[in-house]
C-alpha cells in the first residue's frame, strides 16, 4: 500500500474511534489478551501473540471467546476488527464491540485485512469465513508484522500458523422445567488446546450462554441463508 494511502487510512481510523488510544502510543507488550483468565494462564506471554497468526479451530465456542477477546481488546481503549467474510454475523449482536467489515466477495475479504492490519491501527483483527491459502498467508502474516496486530484466522489451514488453537464444547448445563426437562441452557464447558512449535497446553473453563431474540427480518447487506442445508 502507498504510504500516502496507509496515512489517510491510520488518520480515517483515528477519526473513527477517537476514544481509543492514539496509534504513537499503542502498548508495546508482546501480546493481546483475551480477557478470560484461564485461556490467557495457558497461552505463552498470556494472551495472543502480536504481529503473528493464530489459526483457530472451530470445532464450538470459536465465536463466543474471539468475541470476548475482542471485547476485552475495546475495554482497553484499543481496536480490534472482525471480518466476516461469508456475511453471517448479526450486527445488534455486536453492538458496542469490534469494528464489523461485511465485505462483498472473497477478494475483497483478504483485501480489506491486509490493509487494516498493514495500518497498525488495530490490536486484534478476526479473520472469519474467508480462509487464506498459500500466498495469501504469507501477505497476511507479513502485513500483521508490520502492523504489530494479533491475526487470527479462523479455519484449519495452520501451516503458517505461529499458534494453532481448537476450542470443543463439552457439555451444557440446563435450567430445568418443573418436570424436570431441559428448558434453556445457562452455560457451557469448553476445552481449549493450544500448540506451537515444542509447546501444547490445553485448559478447560465455563462460559455463560447468552440468549438474544430472534430476528424476523433480516439486516442489509446479511446474507439469506434460510432454508440452506447445514
Amino acid at each position: 500500500m502507498p504510504s500516502t494511502s496507509l496515512a489517510a487510512l491510520r488518520a480515517l481510523i483515528e477519526q473513527r474511534f477517537p476514544d481509543a488510544t492514539p496509534l504513537v502510543e499503542r502498548e508495546t507488550t508482546e501480546h493481546v489478551s483475551t480477557g478470560i483468565a484461564p485461556l490467557d494462564q495457558v497461552l505463552p506471554h498470556g494472551g495472543l501473540p502480536r504481529g503473528r497468526l493464530s489459526v483457530w479451530a472451530p470445532r464450538g465456542g470459536s465465536t463466543a471467546i474471539l468475541r470476548a477477546a475482542c471485547h476485552t481488546v475495546v475495554a482497553h481503549s484499543e481496536r480490534a476488527a472482525w471480518i466476516d467474510g461469508d456475511n453471517t454475523i448479526a450486527g445488534a449482536f455486536w453492538a458496542d464491540g469490534p469494528y464489523l467489515v461485511r465485505p462483498k466477495s472473497r477478494l475483497h475479504a483478504l483485501r480489506a485485512a491486509e490493509e487494516l492490519l498493514r495500518s497498525g491501527g488495530f490490536s486484534l483483527l478476526i479473520l472469519a469465513g474467508c480462509e487464506p491459502q498459500g500466498t495469501e498467508t504469507v501477505r497476511l502474516g507479513r502485513a500483521a508484522r508490520e502492523g504489530g496486530t494479533a491475526l487470527v484466522s479462523v479455519g484449519t489451514a495452520a501451516s503458517m500458523a505461529s499458534l494453532r488453537l481448537t476450542s470443543r464444547l463439552l457439555r451444557y448445563r440446563w435450567r430445568r422445567t418443573p418436570f424436570g426437562d431441559p428448558a434453556e441452557a445457562q452455560d457451557a464447558t469448553v476445552r481449549i488446546d493450544a500448540r506451537t512449535v515444542g509447546w501444547s497446553a490445553h485448559t478447560e473453563f465455563t462460559l455463560p450462554v447468552m440468549h438474544h431474540e430472534l430476528r424476523l427480518s433480516l439486516e442489509s447487506e446479511l446474507a439469506d441463508r434460510r432454508g440452506l442445508p447445514r
